[in-house]
């Protein structure tokens, strides 16, 4: 804050220690220095230092659109700096600040421990924010000040246990066109954990099945749920950050994700010590039906600050699983002496999917979020009933390759 010659200061502000930290957290040491710059002699009584942190919620909400407020406090520090080490008293007691020379006053405060800050936030209806002050009392005029915000970020572990456990679920409904039972859709879905940080892949492994006439399509999407809470009311928004989508699943059939990935975008990570504030993320994974409600299933997803540590471990396990795969074929082609039937063919796989032209029968009219990534609505296939002729096999005489052996019995 540089200040006019008519406020006989031209210079007085707050500077951090460290200009280029990004955040602090508990625990943490935060300092620095009050600079000070007279254009005039100055008289002052007292130099002092702030530093508060709160969340506060203001939305308006119910019939009448009152307005409602609440705010919660999370830091508190105050420091009177000593000025006397620098500046020399006049007969009246204060403390003269000489024109031409610039201060510097040094403060420094240590953060609460952890679990009793929250990490920084910006909403819509609220926010969580941290800042430092610093108060000139002048003799005679009104006193001076100047803030200067920093970031808390408070660590969040995505290896606790609670957060590599696996989450699953499944859901259903029932599909009905003018008040007539038309099938059902399922989704039944699971993830490895619940942890994850910005940039890891998301594995889904999940299940869609179609009894019903129509065309649906999966997708999945992360999802952020921002919740406020003033005077007993809360409100809450949500939103997409991103999405992948799989194939269209005609009637009677299923779709199968193993190991299909979502990527976690740059996002803030979860907010859950706050009292008022509360951002928490989900995987939702939903089926987009023509004509109908989507069908939705959410996994808790936590967003932390600390990545997974386990994929070494993780990837040598796998690769001992394949040794130990590897030697079992190995003992197991002992048996491959004897030759095998001819498959038959009921074991053959009938496509009924196959590409073709495609008629519409059904626009869609759900008129959802997603409705600019369709591609029409109901189509019909006409399924082509192939039969592939059965795989090549040669069938050799064992004893004309090897000769059963004679033991004579005396």
């Amino acid at each position: 804050m540089v200040l006019s010659s008519a406020n006989k200061m031209i210079d007085f502000r707050l500077v951090f220690s460290d200009p280029g930290r990004s955040f602090y957290s508990s625990g943490d040491k935060l300092s620095g220095s009050v600079q000070l710059e007279a254009a005039q002699p100055c008289r002052v009584t007292g130099l002092r230092v702030t530093a508060a942190g709160c969340a506060r919620v203001d939305h308006r909400g119910g019939k009448n659109r009152k307005s409602r407020s609440q705010e919660v406090e999370y830091l508190k520090y105050e420091e009177e700096l000593r000025l006397e080490e620098q500046l020399a008293r006049d007969s009246d007691g204060c403390f003269l600040v000489r024109p031409g020379k610039a201060y510097s006053f040094q403060f420094g405060f240590e953060l609460p421990a952890p679990g009793r800050l929250v990490s920084s936030y910006k909403g819509k209806f609220g926010y969580v924010r941290y800042y430092a002050r610093a108060v000139l009392d002048r003799a005679s005029q009104r006193a001076l000040q100047c803030d200067r915000e920093f970031e808390v970020e408070e660590p969040l572990d995505v290896n606790r246990p609670d957060l590599l456990a696996p989450a699953s679920a499944s859901k259903q409904k029932k599909v009905t066109c003018m008040f007539i039972p038309d099938g059902q859709v399922s989704i039944s879905a699971r993830i490895d954990r619940k942890g994850f940080c910005e940039g890891e892949d998301i594995s889904i492994n999940a299940k869609f099945e179609n009894t019903c006439s129509r065309i649906v399509v999966p997708k999945a999407a992360i999802i952020a749920k921002h919740s406020y809470l003033a005077d007993g009311r809360s409100k809450v928004l949500r939103q997409k950050l991103s999405a992948v989508r799989g194939n269209h699943i005609i009637s009677g059939m299923c779709d199968m994700w193993q190991g299909k990935t979502i990527r976690v975008p740059k996002l803030k990570p979860s907010l859950l010590g706050c009292d008022i504030i509360q951002v928490d993320y989900a995987l939702m994974l939903y089926l987009h039906i023509p004509g109908s409600e989507k069908l939705t299933l959410e996994l808790p997803l936590v967003i932390g600050t600390i990545p997974f540590s386990g994929v070494g471990s993780r990837t040598s396990s796998m690769s001992s699983q394949a040794r130990s795969l590897g030697s079992q074929a190995g003992s197991l082609s002992s048996w491959s002496s004897f030759p095998s039937a001819p498959p038959s063919y009921s074991n053959i796989h009938r496509d009924l999917r196959a590409d073709g032209p495609r008629t519409p029968l059904l626009h869609n009219y759900d008129g959802g979020e997603d409705e600019e990534e369709e591609e029409g609505g109901l189509f019909m296939r006409a399924p082509e009933l192939y039969y592939p002729p059965p795989p090549a096999y040669s069938e050799v005489d064992q004893d004309t390759v090897d000769p059963p052996q004679v033991v004579p019995v005396f």
